[in-house]
């Protein structure tokens, strides 16, 4: 009996665990002084729990399910933990979305094949990186804040950028982890250090190099299988 008594606790215990997405959300705004918003989420199945991969907003063919802004808009982000609490509450798994640039991070992303390679020229380099978020399709490495007019002047002298690697920043948005989008979790292969400050981030002029040659040489330009053919579908 005891032992059927300490099975029911820890069911218990499980079902009462907080969810993580309202304190990552307050980590960001509150200790990293990062803006966010709630994303769009996915779609609840009928009556079951689970969940369908589908975009829980009103557009039918959404390109990222779950993974942008939508009610309330890019605009709304914020890092006032009163606003931050009352989003979560009322949705507390809502995705976690980073409005990027200003004087919040930037980003440059590129598919996760091409990524993981990127990370390992990187390293072997002996270059410092900041924070990695990875989707099963993407991977994300966030700069320090650009503006488009230092971006545009650095892509200007390169010979050739692929089109599979993406900047986000003044105006643009990331999904942070734990979020859970239609293209998968959201997770750090890179996870902020632990501690009060902001995270540290280098500047994108010291990573785009190696991202761009990553790119270049990766089989297929390094892009993931169910991003190949027309490339109308967006992965984040």
């Amino acid at each position: 009996m005891r032992e059927i008594l300490g099975r029911r606790r820890r069911l218990r215990f499980r079902r009462k665990r907080k969810p993580a997405h309202p304190d990552a959300a307050l980590l960001c705004a509150t200790e990293w002084h990062w803006p966010v918003l709630p994303g769009a989420g996915l779609k609840a199945a009928g009556g079951r729990g689970d969940r369908e991969r589908g975009c829980a907003c009103p557009d039918p063919e959404c390109v990222v399910p779950g993974a942008h802004p939508f009610d309330p808009g890019l605009l709304a982000a914020t890092t006032d933990a009163r606003m931050v609490r009352w989003w979560w509450s009322n949705r507390p798994d809502a995705p976690i979305m980073l409005a990027t640039g200003g004087r919040a991070p930037c980003a440059v992303s590129l598919p996760a094949v091409a990524g993981a390679r990127a990370l390992a020229a990187l390293d072997a380099m002996g270059m410092r990186l900041g924070p990695v978020v990875a989707t099963p399709t993407r991977w994300s490495l966030l700069v320090a804040p650009y503006t488009l007019e230092q971006l545009g002047e650095l892509l200007y002298a390169k010979d050739h950028v692929p089109s599979s690697l993406r900047f986000h920043g003044e105006g643009g948005y990331l999904v942070l982890p734990p979020s859970d989008t239609g293209m998968g979790q959201v997770r750090w292969e890179r996870a902020p250090l632990a501690g009060s400050a902001s995270p540290w981030l280098p500047g994108v002029e010291a990573v785009v190099d190696a991202l761009v040659e990553a790119s270049v040489s990766a089989p297929g330009g390094g892009v993931s299988p169910p991003e190949s053919g027309d490339g109308s579908r967006l992965r984040y």
